[in-house]
């Protein structure tokens, strides 16, 4: 039924739960994965003078290499077909490189961890799961952090 299994990851322990269920799905399936990990834009002037904006960026996108190794290791050993891809944000939302990523590789299902955020901690720091859900037509699996 699924084939093509799209998992965005932030290095939490949800996102770890999410491949966990992807994992699984993919064994059942004979699915292939695609593991996403983004870095997104921060708003940071390039000529700033107390931040060399180039070297920060450089360190997010180290750390979220770092994630997807992690991943790629788990998938390999579970022997699942996938693939892992970090993209920087350029000034979209996550949640639309989410999307976009999941259409223009075909993915069948997303897999995503959400935290389960309410209230006013929900407000201010918002959900990309929950913007996920909300924004795609394709099926969409939301892992609860427990």
């Amino acid at each position: 039924m699924y084939q093509r299994i799209l998992v965005p990851i932030d290095g939490s322990a949800t996102s770890e739960s999410a491949l966990n269920e992807a994992i699984k799905f993919a064994q059942q399936q004979k699915a292939h994965i695609e593991v996403l990990y983004v870095v997104e834009d921060l708003l940071f002037s390039e000529n700033d003078d107390f931040i060399n904006y180039a070297e920060f960026v450089r360190s997010l996108r180290t750390g979220g290499e770092k994630i997807l190794l992690q991943a790629q290791k788990k998938l390999r050993q579970a022997g699942i077909e996938h693939e892992t891809k970090l993209m920087v944000a350029q000034g979209e939302r996550i949640v639309d490189v989410i999307i976009n990523e999941a259409k223009s590789n075909s993915a069948d299902l997303i897999i995503i961890g959400t935290h389960g955020r309410t209230g006013f901690s929900r407000i201010l720091l918002g959900s990309v799961a929950e913007g996920v859900v909300r924004t795609t037509h394709i099926p969409t699996l939301l892992i609860r952090g427990g």
